[in-house]
């Protein structure tokens, strides 16, 4: 959003489509980039929790995630119902019919994925300070919000990394009191992810694993099998997000009013 904010640019997007995602549908910046995109040529698309927000009345194309008013201020069922709305965008645009079927399945999935207990993993990282999360392909942005919320709720460092990058330089980072949580799914990812699993493991790296990725000597995450690759990272988040709570209230934080945020903010 800086390129129109901070710098003042005017893209030019002729014959592109501009996709928006926000909760609140409230931040300057992310409202003025819809703004220039829609100028530039863009056709804009908001996929947002406000559907009366000022992103959406600048969009002209709104797609309501339908999540209801999240009274945290660290979102959560919104992250949630952006992710399964662009799903099932992409499994029309795709005329993908096995996403398609698996976007239909994806409330059972997320049910199940709410009772999964991933509560063992509280011992490894309510007591740490520093942690990395690891996804790759479509788990990474998973990783990425599992970090975010570790930092939000549990004031946990957590650095979210893709399992590639990992291994080019941080992962000499990784060790006692500086533990790895691992999100994998069943695609052409994951036999990258077994290998930096095992690495992990050999040095006696601290490690929990969700997904299919899980190897002797790391501490199994329950993530159901067959999930398609796409939902599979969607669903460890659900698990996540209790993991997170847990988490924070163990380490005596109140994680629905973290210190210092807001629950709109308002960036420029």
């Amino acid at each position: 959003p800086s390129i129109r904010s901070v710098y003042g640019a005017t893209p030019r997007l002729q014959e592109a489509l501009f996709i928006a995602v926000s909760q609140s549908g409230r931040s300057p910046d992310l409202v003025g980039l819809a703004e220039a995109a829609r100028a530039g040529g863009a056709l804009t698309l908001a996929v947002v929790n406000d559907a009366a927000s000022p992103l959406a009345e600048r969009c002209e194309v709104v797609l309501p995630v339908h999540a209801g008013i999240e009274r945290s201020v660290a979102a959560t069922k919104s992250w949630i119902g952006s992710a399964a709305a662009l799903m099932h965008l992409l499994a029309h645009w795709a005329d993908d019919p096995a996403l398609r079927d698996a976007v239909r399945r994806l409330p059972d999935d997320l049910a199940a994925a709410a009772r999964a207990d991933w509560s063992p993993a509280v011992a490894l990282l309510a007591g740490v300070e520093h942690l990395f999360v690891v996804g790759r392909g479509p788990g990474f942005p998973a990783a990425q919000e599992a970090a975010l919320k570790l930092k939000e709720t549990a004031g946990l460092h957590a650095e979210a990394y893709s399992a590639a990058e990992l291994m080019h330089g941080p992962l000499t980072l990784a060790g006692p009191g500086f533990p790895v949580l691992a999100l994998s799914q069943p695609d052409a990812a994951l036999p990258g992810m077994v290998d930096l699993v095992e690495r992990l493991t050999a040095r006696g790296v601290p490690l929990a694993v969700a997904g299919p990725a899980a190897r002797p000597g790391c501490l199994p995450l329950p993530l159901a099998a067959g999930l398609h690759p796409f939902v599979a990272p969607v669903a460890a988040v659900q698990s996540f997000y209790l993991l997170a709570e847990a988490v924070a209230r163990a380490r005596g934080r109140d994680p629905d009013r973290p210190p210092h945020l807001s629950k709109v903010t308002e960036t420029l």
